[in-house]
């Protein structure tokens, strides 16, 4: 009777693990896999190149909504800030500065959330008194949000 008990206690309580989930998982094997990858010797040159063809190839295969949103997210970084390295980071599509992400495109796809986001990791230059927003959420692009974007994007970069 004591087998029992124990059998069905370890069954519950790995019905209510509360790990990480299937996304997560895959979003760390693509960091492996990026931090694997960045390892091989390369010119700077042909290594930058590469980064941002594997940044376009990622960004080809979001469901059409986010793909058209980081497109233009991808030419608002370039032509705002083109000191910043187009790169991969956990499968997505991001910015460094000096070796370090600086802000990043997040599909809706990814974490099967209800919309894309941009986000700004802490060497972003966007400091404001003592709060101030990191992430922001996107469901579609207008002409003042594009500007709004390439104005954070500015201000994060420098």
């Amino acid at each position: 009777m004591q087998a029992t008990k124990k059998s069905t206690a370890a069954t519950n309580a790995a019905e209510k693990y509360d790990g990480f989930t299937d996304e997560e998982r895959g979003a760390m094997k693509e960091r492996a896999r990026e931090l694997k990858a960045a390892t091989r010797r390369s010119p700077r040159g042909a290594k930058a190149a590469d980064e941002e063809n594997a940044v376009l190839a990622k960004i080809a295969e979001m469901p059409e909504a986010d793909r058209v949103m980081a497109e233009r997210i991808h030419a608002i970084v370039k032509a705002g800030a083109p000191d910043l390295i187009p790169r991969l980071w956990y499968g997505m599509p991001a910015y460094a500065l000096d070796g370090k992400v600086l802000c990043f495109f997040q599909s809706s796809q990814k974490f099967k959330t209800r919309y894309a986001t941009l986000g700004f990791n802490d060497v972003a230059s966007l400091d404001d008194g003592t709060v101030w927003p990191t992430a922001y959420a996107l469901t579609k692009l207008t002409a003042d949000d594009e500007a709004r974007i390439g104005a954070l994007v500015q201000k994060a970069a420098s």
